[in-house]
């Protein structure tokens, strides 16, 4: 199915694949990023792209860089990022992706940890955590910034130099053509673990350009494609879905300028494949359901009705559905109803990838009942990182799909979903403990997530064996999609459900500022006060809230206790990781004695 010719046998590497791609599209433009410094849309061919390369690696050869070295990247999605990281590639050196939000002792912990040798930044906001980095990572020599670095921190600024100034110093310096085997380490990546340290999966070039190229097979992409690309570079989706896929096929990739500015981002772009989290879905839901609210009575039934139609059209067209004369209305509700949702996403989405994270099945049902073709995967870091996706043709929505060509599923024990392929990383860095505990000696890799397969081979996840709730009455509970169902209602903007071993379950919310206004004075609450979250009438008015969302879970499955707050958890405080997902024990310790107080009153 896919457009492309390139083959990882004859292209061998990651670099292989950059040469191959500016070779047979030399003027095809490659990608584009606004300029703020001149209010526009920039644009980049391939040999614009290869012209930087080049420069970037003669600077980088003048640094006395040898392969194997770790240089690291902690910029947001950016031409910059590709330049850097085919620079560093070709010279047989492995590169090490930051997050850009992350907190500065976690970054300085990675560059330790790897043994960074270079790190490239942005350098504008990011003064305070450079001085914090440069004070803590002691195998850095130099900090490269894209900005200039006079106003650098002090404590930093031996460090420091501005890109412009450290690529012009470095013209006419000779660089070895020593291309890289295969086999080589292209990458170490932290995987945002919820639980101790981050540990560093050593990816290959043969690792993503194979998972990237097994990807390629599961929709039918052409070289005109638009990716737009907000989804974290330094997250392994979108560096293999979002750069190495698109340089597969020849594709044009956009950077949105910021997750603020996506909305206009996508009508200007008007991209044709968008690659996300499922939190962005979820956002665009939310906002949805706030706008029904505000529109006339007849909005909200033929809304449900626009939704309803298309999802039975989508089951008809993936053959699990008979025609039944509701669908002679589709024409009209796609015109009154269904655009006004598509024409926001640009008008033209071929795919809409998820992942990550499971996507609600009542977020996915709207989305695909009015025409946004929403395509859920799953995949590891440890797997370069796609493992399984659902097929345009064949789409379950509740489902990761079957497996990419050319790689092995199976189940094993504790229902755990296994992993074999060329795509599984070496193992962690300098941590041969946690590689056996990853990967068996038959090469499967234990994805510590539980599954089921249904009738026509896709596998849909159950719940993470660590993350399971086991209560003192034996029962077990998967939070996961109990969160997921609460977090459909607007007002609960962060949700962790706890009980383990104890007699009922109870949940750690946050709630939205703006939609707790409404709820309080819905209540004749005054949202203010600083008592107002304990208030007996808000306590029973959530708790009614969440059984509602709850109702079809079973009835050991119920939350009997809240506890609510307004500040968010984040990345800064150190209950988030840098994907977002929750970092369950530092919110407990967090939160002990609330938890504590929710279960202090039981009775048998």
């Amino acid at each position: 199915m896919a457009a492309t010719s390139f083959h990882p046998d004859t292209l061998g590497t990651l670099c292989g694949l950059f040469q191959a791609r500016v070779a047979a599209t030399p003027d095809r433009v490659a990608y584009r990023q606004f300029d703020e410094a001149r209010d526009t849309w920039l644009s980049f061919s391939w040999a614009d792209v290869a012209a930087e390369v080049a420069r970037w690696q003669a600077a980088l050869v003048k640094e006395e860089l040898a392969p194997g070295d770790r240089v690291a990247v902690m910029l947001k999605n950016s031409v910059e990022w590709v330049i850097f990281d085919q620079a560093a590639l070709g010279l047989g050196l492995v590169t090490v992706p930051l997050y850009l939000d992350d907190r500065p002792e976690s970054a300085a912990y990675i560059l330790n940890h790897c043994g960074a040798r270079l790190l490239l930044v942005e350098g504008r906001f990011q003064h305070r955590k450079l001085a914090e980095i440069a004070g803590s990572a002691t195998t850095l020599q130099r900090i490269v910034s894209l900005t200039a670095a006079e106003n650098g921190p002090a404590n930093a600024r031996a460090h420091v130099v501005a890109a412009a100034d450290w690529l012009a110093a470095a013209v006419g310096t000779p660089v070895p053509e020593h291309p890289p085997s295969a086999d080589l380490l292209a990458s170490v990546v932290y995987t945002s673990g919820t639980t101790g340290r981050p540990k560093g999966a050593m990816l290959t070039h043969d690792n993503l350009l194979w998972n990237a190229f097994y990807s390629s097979q599961c929709a039918d992409f052409e070289p005109h494609e638009v990716f737009l690309s907000f989804l974290p570079m330094s997250h392994t989706l979108e560096r293999t879905g979002g750069y190495y896929l698109p340089m597969l096929m020849g594709a044009e990739v956009v950077y949105a300028r910021s997750i603020a500015q996506l909305g206009q981002d996508l009508q200007d772009i008007r991209p044709t494949v968008l690659i996300s989290v499922p939190r962005i879905y979820e956002r665009v839901y939310g906002r949805i359901q706030d706008s029904l609210k505000k529109k006339n009575r007849l909005a909200r039934p033929i809304f449900k009705l626009a939704v309803r139609v298309g999802w039975r059209r989508f089951e008809h067209a993936q053959g699990r559905a008979r025609w039944t004369p509701s669908l002679w209305l589709w024409p009209m509700l796609d015109r009154k109803v269904a655009r006004n949702v598509t024409d926001k996403l640009g008008g033209r989405l071929k795919l809409a990838i998820s992942g990550g994270a499971a996507l609600s099945p009542e977020i996915a049902r709207m989305f695909i009942g009015l025409g946004v073709p929403i395509i859920q995967g799953y995949g590891l870091t440890e797997a370069s990182p796609v493992v399984c996706v659902n097929r345009p043709e064949s789409n379950i929505p509740s489902s990761i799909g079957p497996p990419l060509p050319g790689i092995e599923v199976k189940i094993g024990d504790n229902d755990e979903l296994l992993t074999r392929s060329r795509c599984v990383m070496r193992g962690y860095w300098q941590d041969e403990a946690a590689t056996r505990a990853m990967i068996d000696s038959e090469g499967w890799l234990h994805s510590g997530d539980q599954v089921t397969m249904d009738a026509w081979g896709h596998y849909h996840i159950t719940g993470r064996i660590k993350d399971i709730i086991v209560l003192n009455n034996g029962e077990k509970v998967p939070p996961t999609d109990m969160e997921s169902a609460i977090l459909l209602d607007p007002l609960f903007e962060q949700v962790m459900v706890v009980g383990e071993g104890r007699p009922y379950l109870a949940a750690l919310t946050v709630l939205n500022e703006e939609h707790w206004q409404e709820f309080a004075a819905h209540l004749n609450v005054d949202p203010r006060h600083p008592d107002a979250l304990r208030d007996s009438r808000v306590m029973k008015a959530l708790t009614h809230r969440v059984a509602h969302h709850l109702r079809h879970f079973p009835g050991y499955a119920q939350i009997r206790r809240l506890h609510p707050e307004l500040s968010p958890w984040t990345l800064e405080d150190g209950l988030l990781t840098p994907t977002l997902k929750i970092k369950r024990n530092q919110v407990l310790d967090r939160y002990r004695a609330a938890v504590e107080a929710m279960y202090a009153d039981f009775t048998r």
